[in-house]
């Protein structure tokens, strides 16, 4: 049994072509295998606490799983930038034609992304009511953001800055959106329904950002349309801003990873600045909370450093202490990750779609199997590692046969 694992494990390993960082792609299948995992409880009425999101203020490790992928997905940017550069010299006209090019890519992958967003969004009937109405009860509501949709979105404007900026213009890029996120956060005035005025706050509901969602996308098309005074989204308008600058700061960690150091001294420089950025953020949690509904400067600063210090982590034992049998699994997951986050989601859905007996096939597997098994939160983490498992059971079959979904 253990020498098939080992078989197993290699086989996907030595499919991996030479020149890719195993560090990467193992963090960003870890990355994403959590996201599915804490996504997809047997019941969220039984879930443990650090698999949840942080009530509001503060965070928990839950928290740091959306931002580590969008820190991921501008590491893999520059690599990505640096190989296309790196294929060949361009006179002005023929930089400014390549640089098109790369922006119509871009431009079609985050329009791609974003569709995708609002086609899990659309996906759902509820079969169990007669009275259901998809039109009323779903289009009507669509919410119009969401995880896939801010991926598309950063994505887009990280690939501008990145083409157009240096190393001190990203900088600045990345300083500048947070200071204007603040200034805006801080001290633009809002109102309410009834005339009253708003500045400076950070609370459920009430906020600069909660205000703007509020009346550019409409209560019905918002996460959150129960909180007062206003509705808002955790992927909303003016939380994007900071978004993208936790994309540049994953820019900077590959340009760090780029310099010709050896790889024991950029280890060494990722624990450093990612234990520097964690200790300063939880100094600035007293004046500015670290929340990840509002994706707060200091949010940035908490999840940026520890996912350099996750990096670092990877590239220790991938590299230096040559411990890679256990990325294998993340590997299959993280080649296909956005293909993973739709079957996943589309497989979510279904289970509380079809109904069994009085109530739907989720519960009743829950209710019926896991509970009575392992009890309520082992049940419904047993559920989820269940999810996880059929799951790389249809993401293994996928990398075997070479199908990777490249939006």
């Amino acid at each position: 049994m253990l020498a098939s694992v080992k078989g197993h494990c290699d086989a996907i390993l030595a499919s991996l072509p030479a020149q890719r960082l195993l560090a990467l792609d193992a963090l960003r299948g870890l990355t994403i295998t959590a996201m599915i995992l804490v996504n997809n409880p047997g019941s969220w009425s039984h879930v443990y606490g650090p698999l949840r999101h942080a009530e509001w203020h503060g965070w928990t490790l839950t928290d740091l799983i959306f931002p580590f992928f969008i820190v991921i997905v501008g590491i893999s940017l520059q690599f990505s930038l640096q190989r296309q550069s790196s294929q060949g010299q361009h006179s002005q006209g023929q930089k400014s034609q390549a640089n098109w090019q790369v922006i119509r890519h871009a431009a079609v992958r985050s329009a791609k992304l974003f569709g995708l967003g609002l086609f899990l969004a659309l996906f759902y009937y509820n079969f169990a009511d007669p009275a259901y109405s998809y039109l009323e009860q779903k289009l009507l509501t669509l919410r119009w953001l969401g995880v896939l949709q801010r991926i598309g979105l950063v994505y887009f404007a990280t690939v501008l800055i990145v083409l157009y900026c240096g190393s001190r213009g990203r900088i600045a890029w990345l300083t500048g959106l947070c200071l204007v996120y603040l200034l805006g956060m801080l001290y633009l005035p809002y109102q309410d329904s009834q005339g009253n005025t708003f500045s400076g706050l950070l609370l459920f509901g009430n906020s600069f950002a909660a205000w703007l969602d509020h009346t550019l996308l409409g209560v019905n098309h918002l996460y959150y349309r129960t909180a007062t005074p206003f509705a808002f989204d955790p992927e909303g308008i003016w939380s994007t801003l900071p978004a993208i600058a936790s994309c540049l700061s994953g820019v900077l960690l590959a340009q760090w990873l780029q310099t010709e150091r050896s790889l024991a001294h950029k280890i060494r420089g990722l624990l450093l600045a990612g234990v520097i950025a964690v200790w300063l953020a939880e100094l600035w949690h007293f004046s500015l909370p670290i929340n990840k509904s509002l994706w707060t400067p200091s949010f940035v600063l908490l999840s940026t450093g520890y996912c350099a210090i996750a990096l670092a982590a990877c590239i220790w034992l991938c590299d230096i202490k040559r411990w890679r049998r256990w990325s294998a699994p993340f590997v299959v997951f993280g080649a296909n990750a956005i293909l993973f986050f739709m079957l996943a989601g589309i497989m979510a859905r279904a289970l509380v779609m079809i109904p069994v007996g009085d109530g739907l096939l989720k519960g009743w597997l829950f209710n019926r199997l896991f509970q009575p098994l392992f009890g309520n939160l082992n049940g419904s983490l047993a559920f989820a590692l269940v999810f996880l498992g059929l799951s790389y059971l249809l993401m293994h079959w996928c990398y075997r046969k070479g199908y990777i979904f490249k939006v």
